[in-house]
């Protein structure tokens, strides 16, 4: 299947995958949907109009080989296969050996994965918000490939960015106490403590980089974007709340 894509709408991964390797992550541009949703939200979930998700997933799948293999994401580590995955289940991950299948995850924040093997014979699909990370939702969906770490290979998608993403202080803790190299993604907010609560700036892309590097996996890439900060190019459930949500997707050829 020839693909014919508008790259100023879409994002083509950067990253040194197998040549059958096939990624698209998707913006908030190209679609028809209006208000906080404009234009291309792909959230079947987030209350707009159905049938302007319906023809924004139209358009988001023209450049696929088949249907998205859409999860019901709930921040679990939950990873299934594509049989399970095209059930829309209760899921925050997906894998699959078999050509055409495309895995895909959605986020307006949180931090989607990609995974491939470098024989380019499995790829697969995370969605990492903070919860999901800590708990293990990387390791779990790397759990499921046959390989060393070493011959797996991940790229970071659109997130929220270290200066964006304020958390407290259950979220460092919560980190720090399952790797105390942790303490270095979080960056204390000036004056948060004043009421007792203190605050921190959180970089998931580093939480995830560090996650990835104890598992053994040596090529990580991307990890360059801040959702909440590009505002024409990216959903950001932090800065609008009622928001879209992008598509990040990838398959075997």
């Amino acid at each position: 299947m020839s693909r014919v894509i508008n790259e100023s709408t879409f994002i083509i991964p950067q990253w040194p995958a197998p040549c059958n390797v096939k990624t698209l992550q998707s913006t908030r541009l190209g679609g028809v949907s209006v208000g906080g949703f404009t234009s291309l939200n792909l959230g079947d979930h987030v209350n707009d109009n159905t049938e302007h998700v319906a023809q924004n997933r139209v358009i988001f799948e023209q450049n696929l080989p088949s249907p998205a293999l859409w999860l019901k994401q709930v921040h679990s580590t939950v990873v299934v296969n594509e049989a399970q995955a095209a059930t829309n289940p209760a899921a925050d991950a997906s894998y699959t050996r078999l050509k055409n299948q495309v895995c895909t995850v959605m986020t307006a924040d949180c931090l989607p994965v990609l995974f491939c093997n470098t024989s380019g014979t499995q790829v697969a699909a995370a969605h990492a918000g903070w919860r999901g990370l800590v708990n293990g939702v990387l390791e779990e969906t790397l759990n499921t490939f046959n390989d060393s770490p070493q011959a797996i290979m991940a790229w970071l998608g659109p997130a929220i960015g270290p200066t964006k993403f304020e958390v407290g202080q259950e979220v460092v803790e919560a980190f720090c106490a399952q790797n105390g190299q942790a303490d270095g993604a979080f960056k204390k907010v000036i004056n948060s403590d004043a009421l007792n609560e203190p605050k921190w700036l959180a970089d998931l892309y580093a939480l995830a980089r560090l996650r990835l590097k104890e598992y053994g996996v040596e090529g990580v890439y991307g990890g360059d974007f801040c959702t909440y900060s590009d505002e024409a190019r990216f959903f950001s459930f932090r800065r609008d709340n009622s928001c879209g949500r992008m598509a990040s997707s990838i398959w075997l050829d």
